[in-house]
């Protein structure tokens, strides 16, 4: 084969590499402009990320990478909207929930949704008070089938610490187990791409902002500083975390 063929066949290969990670690198971008809009709390910008993810996924419906970027927007939207807007809130954990259930559907092992939609069942049932047993005992349940078949997956055990550290009381062994299990979800972020482009990858700057806080409370200040400033690291405009080290600070 001569050099001019073998340059040739170089090229196409090339081309057809880079047009296959397209739909990857989007959806790796995607992902991104959701976080930046949440850690930034900028609530129209995930409006018209929600509205924009809608209309592709009613267009195609059968992309699942889609319908959970959807999901996933809409659940920080309902994170956002809780302080200030109820309602908005509510309707957006509902849209979440509803939103993953055709990824389910087929598949009742996808771990990424099952987590997902738990979120989005406990973000709900702080906001319907009259269905919160139930609506916690859902996202409990889709919790344990998450952690059953992927026991280190960071975005499940975070989440299940976070559960037990709101529901023990301080002191208790079960306060203990929680902040062990953070301390363990921490870890299992280091590890994890931070930036993947083909597979979720949120959750670092909320478990490491998670765990400098409870940190603070067992007034472990020095190593508070160092696990909200590596928050801000991993997401450097990430205004929760901003606002928690300039009242660090502030002691």
């Amino acid at each position: 084969m001569s050099a001019r063929s073998l340059t040739r066949n170089l090229i196409i290969s090339v081309l057809l590499l880079t047009a296959a990670a397209v739909p990857a690198q989007q959806g790796g971008d995607i992902q991104a402009q959701i976080l930046y809009a949440y850690q930034t709390e900028d609530g129209n910008s995930l409006a018209n990320l929600i509205q924009d993810l809608a209309a592709q996924v009613k267009s195609d419906a059968g992309d699942a990478s889609l319908r959970y970027h959807l999901a996933h927007a809409q659940y920080r939207r309902g994170l956002l909207g809780s302080a200030t807007d109820a309602g908005a809130a509510e309707a957006a954990f509902a849209d979440c929930i509803d939103e993953l259930k055709p990824l389910l559907s087929p598949d009742a092992k996808a771990v990424e949704a099952l987590i997902l939609q738990s979120a989005c069942y406990s973000g709900l049932a702080d906001h319907r008070k009259l269905e919160s047993v139930l609506l916690r005992s859902r996202s409990d349940e889709r919790l344990k089938t998450a952690l059953k078949l992927a026991p280190r997956n960071p975005r499940a055990v975070f989440l299940s610490s976070m559960n037990g550290l709101r529901q023990a009381k301080p002191g208790t062994a079960q306060r203990q187990h929680a902040f062990a299990q953070l301390q363990l979800a921490a870890q299992l972020f280091d590890a994890s791409s931070a930036t993947s482009i083909d597979s979720p990858g949120w959750g670092h700057a909320e478990a490491y902002l998670a765990l400098g806080r409870e940190l603070q409370s067992r007034s472990d200040l020095l190593g508070a500083r160092n696990w909200i400033e590596k928050s801000l690291i991993a997401a450097p405009d990430y205004k929760e975390a901003q606002r928690q080290l300039a009242a660090l600070e502030r002691r």
